[in-house]
């Protein structure tokens, strides 16, 4: 779930931050990743709200018991902005000390962690949605 992409966001952070002095270009991509990431979570909770109150006006489905409470959206985006603040608090340096038992990912796993993070991004779902039709 949401701890998985959480742990692979911060691995992905750890490796760009260890490859910083080889290639300037990382400390770019560090940045536009965890802005990247802190809108997509803005832009996820618009969404989970307003089909919430959409949810809400139409007749309450028997189903509603599965649907998130608004509070539990907000919660879970606070919680993933959080991480991101922290993250873009702690200086680059201290960073690589604060590993959280993160083993060290190299250039192959980055690789995969980028694919499968762009994979669970609406814009790349909506994609394969145009495919099959």
């Amino acid at each position: 779930g949401r701890d998985e992409i959480q742990q692979l966001q911060k691995a992905l952070l750890d490796y760009l931050d260890e490859n910083r002095e080889t290639d300037a270009s990382l400390v770019f991509s560090r940045k536009f990743y965890i802005a990247q990431w802190f809108r997509d979570t803005t832009m996820e909770t618009e969404k989970a709200i307003k089909s919430q109150k959409d949810e809400d006006s139409s007749e309450r489905t028997h189903h509603a018991k599965d649907v998130e409470t608004t509070g539990q959206i907000m919660h879970r985006a606070e919680s993933r902005k959080k991480f991101l603040r922290s993250i873009i608090k702690t200086a680059p340096s201290q960073f690589s000390t604060l590993k959280m038992n993160s083993d060290t990912v190299d250039y192959e796993d980055a690789c995969l962690i980028v694919r499968y993070l762009a994979s669970m991004r609406p814009f790349a779902q909506s994609f394969d949605i145009y495919l099959t039709q």
